[in-house]
């Protein structure tokens, strides 16, 4: 049996508990399988309709992990276990067990300054693993530079799931909200700096005097939320942008199906940085190419001038720059055909091998 240790866990919706819970499905149908999460409300139908089990831990968020340590341990004790897969350091720092460890690693939550208490921690934990997963190149490296041990890094990139065909009356909905204006720029993401909304938009200032039916499509919310509103509105772009919030999956995938180029030029914000990029990856399942930062680890997910364009995000001219590349004479057709194809490495039950390798 396989323990999986996760604080991000479905129901709970979010890029990490759709990695440990695409993760959990497909180990689950090769090994034993037990997982410990964090308490979520309204879990209970969730948790049933899996086909292994699932402990949930509530209480105090303070006090949460040391009941959670407590209660694994003690499990450990008691069952024959073969190892443990932790989605953060956190989750095994209070473990004692000498089973094989796995932890995951993703780029902002290991990425403190060198010889900081926090930094300490981390390596306390990853040097103490037998095997760390970096979910990108950019990650592995990063995780050397601050002191992991490189000999224990492997790089395997998030899967996603195969994509489901969109039913046509959403589709046809979606061509009725954007009021069949193009071209169509979109980012699926939290409202947060790192993402670089700010940027999109002071570029989709000059590109609507290009392109004057062009409209970008902001899906997600966040702390950044009411600060990009108010950017949009001193440009007066309201007519160029559409925000969207709560809504189902069903209609967010109609409105990447139905863009042109997905949008996402990330920066280091100070420590936050993107590891990896998996909002690439599904939009590139529609046929829809994206441009990335070349701050993190979207090069693992974007091939330049192949399946999208990677740019330096904190300039504004290259983040228009390449924007218009991919728009002008549809060049967006192209990179989306080859994005498509090359989505299918992504998919779980391909990405699940390179996790048998490590566990057999």
């Amino acid at each position: 049996m396989y323990l999986i240790v996760t604080r991000s866990f479905p129901p709970e919706i979010g890029g990490m508990q759709n990695l440990m819970w695409g993760l959990a499905n497909e180990l689950s149908k090769n090994f034993m399988l037990k997982v410990f999460a964090d308490y979520y409300e309204d879990h209970k139908a969730f948790d049933e309709q899996v086909s292994f089990s699932i402990e949930r831990v509530g209480g105090i968020k303070l006090l949460r992990k040391y009941r959670k340590a407590q209660l694994i341990n003690e499990f450990i004790k008691e069952n024959k276990i073969e190892g443990i897969i932790a989605d953060h350091w956190k989750s095994l720092e209070l473990l004692k067990t000498n089973k094989k460890k796995i932890c995951l690693i993703h780029g902002k939550e290991i990425n403190h300054e060198k010889g900081t208490s926090l930094n300490k921690r981390v390596l306390d934990v990853l040097n103490n693993v037998e095997i760390i997963v970096a979910n990108s190149k950019y990650t592995k490296d990063l995780a050397i530079s601050l002191g992991v041990q490189q000999d224990k890094i492997v790089v395997i990139n998030p899967g996603v799931n195969q994509v489901q065909e969109l039913n046509k009356e959403t589709l046809d909905k979606v061509e009725s909200l954007l009021k069949h204006k193009s071209p169509r720029l979109i980012t699926v993401s939290r409202f947060d700096k790192r993402k670089n909304h700010e940027k999109v938009i002071m570029a989709l200032r000059n590109l609507k005097q290009i392109y004057p039916d062009i409209i970008y499509i902001c899906v997600g919310y966040g702390d950044e939320e009411e600060n990009i509103k108010k950017l949009v509105a001193e440009l007066g772009l309201q007519p160029q942008v559409m925000f969207f919030k709560d809504i189902s999956n069903e209609l967010k995938n109609a409105l990447v199906a139905k863009s042109n180029v997905f949008v996402m030029p990330s920066i280091v914000h100070k420590k936050s940085v993107e590891g990896f990029g998996i909002a690439y990856v599904e939009a590139a399942q529609y046929g829809v190419p994206s441009l990335g930062g070349k701050d993190g680890g979207a090069a693992d997910a974007i091939e330049h001038e192949k399946t999208g364009l990677i740019c330096d995000g904190n300039e504004l001219d290259e983040v228009y720059s390449s924007i218009n590349l991919m728009l002008q004479n549809n060049k967006f057709h192209e990179y989306g055909k080859v994005a498509k194809e090359n989505s299918a490495k992504f998919e779980w039950n391909k990405i699940i091998e390179e996790y048998k390798k490590i566990l057999n």
